[in-house]
């Protein structure tokens, strides 16, 4: 019998820039995050799928292969807690799971960066 394929949840703490430049003022970035409180003590995020280990999808962000240009620059380092629970999903279901994991933190007060 094949085994389900799968793929994990992740999800990256987004902060300043290496050249000092915020998250915060990224226009598209605060357009899509509209109620987000800045000082609120909530991070903002990246929220993705992969159907690699999440530490080295991280480690692509960083480096600019297949990487969302808002992780590449303003990514600081993986939140486990946030995904690690949530983590294999089978892959008919990984595109909602990362969508509703990006809308339930983004309820929380986070501010969300997701494709």
């Amino acid at each position: 019998m094949a085994q389900e394929r799968t793929k994990n949840l992740y999800v990256i703490r987004l902060g300043d820039s290496e050249d000092g430049e915020s998250i915060l003022d990224h226009k598209k970035f605060m357009a899509r995050n509209p109620h987000y409180r800045r000082g609120s003590g909530k991070p903002c995020v990246y929220v993705g799928q992969t159907a690699l280990d999440p530490e080295e999808r991280f480690r692509q962000h960083k480096r600019g292969y297949k990487a969302c240009r808002l992780a590449k620059k303003y990514g600081m380092h993986l939140m486990k807690k946030k995904y690690e629970r949530l983590n294999p999903v089978p892959v008919p279901e990984a595109l909602e799971r990362e969508k509703a994991l990006a809308r339930h933190l983004q309820r929380r007060g986070y501010a969300v960066w997701s494709n």
